[in-house]
């Protein structure tokens, strides 16, 4: 053992470098920094530019070469697990900045949508200080776009029709929500209508054209295997290869096929439909949720095995720009900031659906999936688990601003195989619920054999609506938000298998729930340590 001062020396490199890379990293990235409750940089959007990303290539590689000096057995299990997520998330950053290299044929990591919405909703600072970063962000829209036009090659269709729909949700934002927030400062309006309009019209200007660039786009999204075996590994920031977690997905697809004819015999599909035909609509969507969250927060208060935390969400309807792929989310203040509403939104259908689409997307969500995935979103799943998360103390904020997908999803799936088995709705939620861990293990295989495996729309409809009993309108969706994204698709499955070893037989999930959100796979030596 090294005597206390060398490793007294290695907390301090640590932290240093740390908070260091923290620090550059949320001044490169303000929108990032916005999102985490870090709200020094609210007044700018990001440098795209080739001298945004060298200087923050730059800043990646010195805090890699920086942390390869520290001996991390040097430190105490906490830090020396924050020091690996760091290093991960750094080695994640690099390798979607020189590999898979977004900007150049990604345009919806030039939208502003994101940057915008965080001022607009969250009310954790004074309102006259959102208005003033909305305008220095709004005045910097056409600038942005601009740039877009210029460095944006060989798209894929779908990332450019899906960027004309972002366009429109951002123009949204800038017309009419920062002219509500304005109603109650009038005075601002000098300074903020002048931005607002230069940003309308640099939004129409540039929907236009990518409404224009839509019909010759003809880029292709997927990664590849390499690339996508690579990435995966660092989102998922696990052991696990990318041909393992594919070959645990086949062989959990058929549990849980045995577990849903084990429940309601061999007629599986003419069981979920029957469940589907108890359906919300429009009109009762968000009452429908808004009660399931409350007799869920009730449940699990009975049930003892987590404790309630006092900060609770405020159910709201889905703002129109954000609907049309999932009927709910959970949106939580940042982990750098204090106070704040957590919201739980939940959307009508959009407004230019078909009735038969409308149908099939409330077939869906019935309302047995409606209790089920205000379990998943709400209570005991993301409202709760991030509320804890956000008390979580360290060394360093390195477990706040790398937050584990895996972890988070992982949980979420967890709570609602939790409240099921408990009883909560009955068998047509526990009917929805193992209808939901199939989603989610096919996810994954949607996700690999998308980029990487040469899946085509058919196959891919196949799978999800022949073995996962999907409708076809959630289907193509997911369809399509497999070739929107990467990797993300397969935290759901992941975060709940490395998470399930940890989390069986307990009776109590608070100390699991007590260490942020950290990847799974460092749950154990945390516990064990009690840091």
């Amino acid at each position: 053992m090294e005597p206390d001062g060398i490793a007294r020396d290695a907390l301090d490199r640590f932290v240093t470098s740390a908070q260091t890379t923290i620090e550059e990293l949320l001044r490169l990235r303000p929108e990032l920094a916005t999102e985490l409750g870090e709200h020094r940089y609210d007044d700018a959007l990001e440098d795209l530019s080739d001298t945004g990303v060298s200087e923050l290539r730059r800043l990646l590689h010195e805090s890699r070469d920086a942390l390869d000096t520290i001996d991390l057995d040097r430190l105490s299990a906490s830090d020396a697990v924050d020091a690996e997520i760091l290093i991960n998330g750094i080695d994640r950053e690099l390798l979607d900045l020189e590999l898979v290299r977004q900007r150049e044929w990604n345009p919806l990591v030039w939208l502003p949508g994101d940057a915008l919405y965080p001022l607009i909703v969250r009310d954790t600072q004074p309102l006259p200080d959102r208005l003033r970063a909305l305008a220095a962000r709004m005045s910097q829209i056409p600038d942005r776009l601009e740039l877009a036009r210029r460095v944006v090659e060989h798209p894929s269709r779908l990332h450019v029709e899906t960027a004309v729909l972002q366009t429109n949700g951002a123009l949204a934002l800038v017309r009419d929500d920062v002219t509500r927030l304005l109603v109650d400062e009038p005075g601002l309006a000098s300074l903020v209508e002048p931005a607002q309009a230069v940003a309308v019209r640099a939004l129409e200007r540039h929907r236009d054209a990518l409404a224009e660039q839509a019909a010759t786009a003809d880029g292709d999204p997927r990664l590849g295997a390499e690339l996508f075996a690579a990435r995966l590994h660092l989102v998922l920031d696990s052991d696990l290869s990318a041909e393992a977690v594919v070959e645990m997905a086949q062989e959990r697809l058929l549990e849980i096929g045995a577990e849903l004819r084990a429940l309601v015999g061999e007629d599986v599909k003419g069981a979920l439909d029957r469940v589907g035909a108890d359906a919300p609509t429009d009109e009762t969507i968000v009452a429908t949720a808004r009660l399931a969250y409350a007799e869920a927060t009730e449940a699990v208060r009975e049930l003892g095995f987590v404790t309630v935390p006092d900060e609770l969400a405020e159910v709201i309807v889905m703002p129109e720009a954000r609907r049309g792929i999932a009927v709910a989310y959970c949106d939580s203040p940042g982990p750098l900031e204090s106070g704040g509403q957590t919201f739980f939104a939940v959307a009508p259908t959009p407004a230019d659906w078909s009735s038969e689409r409308v149908a099939s997307f409330y077939r869906e969500y019935n309302r047995a999936m409606i209790v089920n995935l205000s379990v998943h979103e709400a209570m005991p799943g993301h409202v709760l688990q991030l509320a804890k998360a956000r008390r979580w103390r360290g060394s360093t904020n390195v477990r706040h601003v790398f937050a584990s997908g895996p972890f988070i999803e992982g949980w979420a799936v967890h709570a609602e195989r939790l409240m099921a088995e408990a009883g909560h709705g009955g068998p047509p939620v526990r009917l929805q619920q193992l209808k939901m861990q199939l989603r989610c293990t096919v996810n994954a295989l949607l996700d690999a054999g998308v980029h990487a495996g040469g899946m085509s729309e058919g196959e891919a409809l196949d799978l999800m609506m022949r073995r996962a009993y999907q409708e076809e309108g959630e289907a193509v969706g997911k369809w399509k938000r497999a070739q929107l994204t990467s990797c993300q698709l397969s935290t759901y499955f992941v975060g709940f298998t490395e998470l399930a070893p940890t989390l069986r037989n307990r009776a109590s999930f608070d100390e699991v729930l007590a260490h942020g959100s950290p990847p799974p796979r460092h749950l154990p030596r945390l516990l064990a340590a009690g840091g």
